[in-house]
């Protein structure tokens, strides 16, 4: 019985858990856990706080280790994550951390794969359409940062993800006050420019309450004020229906669009306000486009792992 570690690596959290195969092929998850990543050095100390923690899978015991990272990855060995104080390089993995096999992507191409596992199926649809399941499906999740990825079947059987860094593109602001939100943000943040990253976030939520309520609040803190006639929340709900639509249209979402990550996860009104479903459609030329594309929110927050899984056990096919 083939055995997998699968990790998902962000800015905040580092999650891990042991997957089985099965004769049938199927994946099961036999154990997972969270670590606290600034809690480490470097990489090496995350496996070794891993290994010390009394998780039931060592490193060096799995068939094939599969660790998915924010940030952009190079040859499925190297990645300098912005939102991470130290790099990961495991073209040494052996050698450097005793893994029999291992490989490097990036978080978002994890969560994409999850939606072809049973945290995709099990998914909330919070809009109708007509899904397509040899289209493409666009994933997005905002959480430390906005993630973005596209899945797509691969000819033989499997699927082909590919990794986005658009949450560091700007973001466009399009009425007089969106308008003055931004300077507003120019002169709080230092930026050049205003990136999707600052807005559709969990940062993001604080700055805009802060711009139209004057107090400056934790995330957290937002949240537990967001009522359902909150200007926050409206706001909130259309900036992340902007981020949505977009990105359908920009890869041809007919495999349906998924929402991941911890805001929607942990405050899911914001994607089933009505702002939210007003502005994904909203569009001069391809409005029935948009309303044919379906809308799945994911809230299970380890989908990173099972779509780490799912990658490992299409690893281990090939």
């Amino acid at each position: 019985m083939k055995k997998i570690l699968a990790a998902d690596i962000g800015g905040t959290n580092s999650r891990f858990a042991f997957f089985q195969i099965d004769d049938r092929g199927c994946l099961k998850l036999v154990k997972s856990q969270w670590l606290k990543t600034e809690e480490a050095i470097s990489f090496s100390h995350l496996l070794d706080n891993l290994r010390s923690g009394g998780f039931p899978l060592r490193p060096e015991e799995a068939d094939i280790a599969v660790f998915a990272i924010a940030g952009p990855v190079e040859g499925g060995v190297k990645c300098s994550p912005p939102f991470i104080s130290w790099d990961i390089d495991i073209s040494q993995g052996e050698q450097e951390f005793g893994l029999r096999r291992a490989v490097l992507i990036n978080d978002f191409v994890a969560q994409a794969y999850a939606c072809r596992s049973p945290i995709g199926e099990a998914a909330e649809q919070i809009k109708r359409g007509h899904p397509d399941r040899e289209g493409a499906a666009a994933v997005i999740g905002a959480g430390t940062a906005l993630g973005k990825a596209l899945i797509l079947p691969d000819g033989r059987g499997g699927y082909l993800a590919i990794s986005s860094e658009g949450g560091h593109a700007s973001f466009p602001f399009e009425s007089d006050e969106e308008c003055t939100f931004q300077q507003f943000l120019l002169n709080e943040l230092g930026d050049t420019y205003i990136t999707w990253n600052r807005v559709v976030s969990g940062k993001g939520l604080s700055l805009i309450h802060q711009f139209l309520t004057g107090k400056k609040l934790e995330p957290k803190d937002v949240v537990t004020r967001m009522l359902p006639e909150s200007v926050t929340l409206q706001w909130a709900a259309r900036f992340y229906g902007r981020a949505c639509r977009n990105f359908a249209l920009e890869t041809l979402a007919a495999g349906g669009m998924y929402i991941t990550g911890g805001v929607a996860a942990r405050t899911p009104e914001v994607v089933t306000h009505k702002a939210f479903l007003t502005e994904f459609v909203r569009s001069d030329t391809m409005a029935q486009v948009l309303t044919s594309i379906p809308v799945y929110l994911i809230r299970d927050q380890d989908a990173g792992l099972w779509g780490s899984a799912v990658y490992g056990r299409q690893k281990l096919r090939e």
